[in-house]
């Protein structure tokens, strides 16, 4: 673990009032060195660099504190669709071990690296599963199952909506992160949102900044509560969510 690793962490997590403990800031080193040599030959991120590593994946996970308050007192359970390498359910549970996650992406051998992560870091009550988020949200064992779902998954929000509120328990909610402007995609959004038995709360956005160029980079957390049990309509088969968005 690197002086410079350490520090770049530990600047980030202070803009969040988090605190990690020498562990956690060795399982973050280690999931770095281990997302680094995999990406070598399987593409998890276009991101590489050490304080970009730090500062857009690991404190933007880490952000969602902001969007719904400190995770070390609550014993929640989330679900992150697309994850991808491992953003954000990865740096949320080393962060705040207390959560139970589960991680969720359509990419066998993505699925094979997040379970190789969970066992070299000695993560327990998190589960990485390979599928489909209009398959999984339909099974009983995940429907309506948990306090939040969350995503940094890249499409409009009328899709993710379709995709992540299944998963979301009534009085619940789904929190998507953003970037840039995003009023209009809200707008578009608000017939979606509604037929899947929900309201959006509120946008709360921030910023990280980015360490070494003194910029910031614009985010926002799209808040959406689940008002109501949804119908069984939803989500729709494979495929309709991200071709034929519900207005």
């Amino acid at each position: 673990m690197t002086e410079q690793f350490v520090r770049k962490m530990e600047e980030g997590v202070k803009l969040l009032g988090i605190q990690l403990s020498e562990k956690q800031l060795e399982q973050f080193y280690r999931y770095y060195e281990m997302l680094i040599e995999t990406n070598k030959v399987m593409n998890l991120t276009a991101i590489t660099e050490l304080p970009e590593v730090v500062s857009k994946h690991f404190v933007d996970s880490l952000a969602l504190v902001k969007a719904v308050g400190n995770l070390s007192e609550q014993d929640s359970s989330v679900f992150d669709v697309g994850t991808g390498a491992g953003f954000p359910g990865i740096p949320l549970k080393i962060a705040f071990p207390n959560l139970k996650i589960t991680l969720l992406d359509s990419l066998n051998k993505r699925v094979k690296f997040l379970q190789s992560v969970i066992d070299e870091l000695g993560l327990e009550k998190i589960f990485a599963i390979h599928g489909r988020a209009e398959d999984y949200g339909s099974k009983s064992d995940y429907r309506e199952q948990y306090d939040y779902c969350v995503s940094r998954a890249v499409a409009n929000l009328s899709t993710l909506s379709e995709y992540c509120l299944p998963f979301v328990k009534v009085g619940g909610k789904f929190i998507s992160y953003k970037s840039g402007s995003i009023e209009e995609e809200l707008e578009q959004a608000k017939g979606a949102i509604k037929l899947l038995g929900s309201k959006t709360q509120k946008v709360v956005k921030f910023s990280i900044e980015e360490m070494d160029t003194e910029t910031a980079a614009e985010r926002s957390f799209v808040i959406i509560e689940k008002k109501e049990p949804m119908s069984k309509k939803y989500p729709r088969k494979a495929g309709l969510p991200s071709k034929e968005p519900l207005k």
